[in-house]
């Protein structure tokens, strides 16, 4: 059970969070002073802490440098009722994990929990220390994934893709990757990084459809201390903490204009500059970039500087859907099973029947990462040593109305009578995932929240998917 602490000299806003927290499982203390709250996180380790901005006896961003001091581990959303851009970028640049304004909707304080507990458990997850591997740990890296949680395909789609993999890895050719949210991006990277020569060197993965465009700088190029107001100390950058190993960058489209241009000058001349600095630094990193759009494509309508698309697209990779990965979702069923078992305490042996033919029959629109959320889901609410599809969410056990036959039909599941079905495969996947999406956002009433968590996927990706779809 995530332990939270609710710091705010507002008492009704304490006594709300607490009762709402609790009745989403959470562990909830509160206080209405800073200086409490900081004895509390010296006896207490917490998992989250959300601090006022304005707090009667200190501030909330000096908590927040206290509280990375005394509990590093522990994440900080800053509560503030002035709805100000300064702020936000403020305590984000100070180490917050993101701030929210009064008034608080519960929505989005869940989402925030979630976010901020999922990032947690994954710095622990991939906390190493980078040691130079000997030539036998080196070889042994290079034969298997280091990655516990990650799972190798063997169907036909996923043997090409590896085969791309094993061809491109041992050089130094910059990579653009191309996929659906959730297709594992982000594996086939850190996998591209694993069979090179810089295994056991650094692997950073950088978010960045997560950086606005006044913090990109300097999470990517670092800063000096003085650099900015709040820059208290200095900062190394992504980059530089890359430095001899790979840096990913997912979702590179996001990125704006002006970093572009930054990035570009660092790409070519290899050597960076952090902002307020004045002498460049040589690096040495190998870049992986991701996009789940077409790069050509925002090169054509402006959005991405052509010089930079061609200093990355030195090779390609296409991760294909999981609706094109047939021969592997009983694997990727049962690992992700084991994960669970293994997450939650669990002992959850087998899959009903009924419930592969589903996850046979879905289309998996949010891919790998929804397949691990569903089956967690559904882990959880199992009580016996086989799963059933009773535990399954009603939008994956929905879609099974498509039921499209040899003869090119789709039954309509209550006549018997059938109509003429998409003759294109990927049109009939399209068809049934916009069927799918139009129910889930019918019953949450269009809350993107609410669908986005039900789907399995984020919020840009089901925006992304209302828009395709006219939803």
């Amino acid at each position: 059970m995530a332990k939270i602490l609710v710091i705010d000299d507002n008492i009704d806003i304490c006594q709300l969070l607490e009762r709402f927290l609790t009745k989403k499982g959470y562990d909830v203390e509160t206080t209405i002073s800073g200086k409490t709250g900081l004895e509390m996180v010296k006896s207490t380790y917490y998992d989250l802490i959300f601090c006022d901005f304005k707090l009667r006896d200190m501030e909330g961003r000096d908590v927040l440098a206290k509280v990375r001091i005394i509990s590093p581990g522990t994440q900080v959303a800053i509560i503030t009722g002035y709805a100000d851009v300064k702020i936000a970028v403020e305590v984000i640049k100070k180490g917050a994990f993101d701030y929210v304004t009064k008034p608080l909707i519960p929505d989005e304080i869940i989402s925030l929990i979630e976010r901020a507990l999922a990032v947690q458990k994954e710095s622990k997850v991939q906390s190493v220390t980078f040691e130079k591997p000997d030539a036998k740990a080196k070889k042994k890296n290079q034969e298997t994934d280091s990655n516990p949680k990650f799972l190798k395909g063997t169907g036909k789609e996923s043997k090409k893709l590896y085969k791309e993999i094993k061809l491109v890895a041992p050089t130094n050719l910059s990579v653009v990757i191309y996929g659906e949210s959730g297709a594992g991006k982000e594996n086939i990277a850190r996998l591209i990084h694993d069979q090179s020569e810089r295994a056991g060197k650094p692997f950073i993965a950088v978010d960045c459809g997560a950086l606005t465009k006044e913090l990109a700088g300097s999470e990517l190029w670092g800063h000096e201390k003085g650099s900015f107001t709040g820059a208290h100390a200095e900062k190394p950058g992504q980059f530089e903490l890359a430095d001899g190993g790979t840096i990913f960058l997912d979702e590179i489209a996001n990125l704006s204009y002006e970093v572009q241009v930054g990035l570009l000058r660092l790409v070519q001349e290899r050597k960076l500059r952090r902002i307020g600095g004045t002498k460049d630094k040589a690096i040495d990193v190998r870049i992986i970039v991701a996009s789940n759009e077409d790069l050509r494509k925002s090169v054509q309508e402006n959005k991405f500087r052509e010089d930079l698309y061609f200093r990355f697209n030195e090779f390609s990779i296409t991760v294909p859907p999981l609706r094109e990965r047939k021969d592997d979702i009983e694997a990727f069923a049962h690992h992700f099973l084991s994960l669970s078992n293994e997450e939650l305490n669990k002992s959850v042996e087998e899959f009903d029947e009924e419930v592969m033919q589903v996850f046979l029959e879905y289309v998996w629109p949010g891919n790998l990462r929804e397949m691990r959320n569903v089956i967690r889901r559904a882990t959880l609410l199992t009580d016996g040593e086989k799963m059933t599809v009773s535990a399954l969410p009603p939008e994956v056990v929905y879609a099974r109305k498509f039921n499209f036959t040899d003869s090119g039909s789709e039954s309509n599941g209550t006549t018997g009578t059938t109509t003429k079905a998409p003759v294109n495969l990927k049109d009939a996947a399209a068809e049934a995932e916009a069927e799918v999406l139009r129910k889930v956002l019918e019953e949450v009433k269009y809350n993107r929240t609410k669908a986005a968590k039900q789907l399995g996927i984020d919020r840009k990706t089901l925006f992304n998917k209302m828009k395709q779809y006219d939803l």
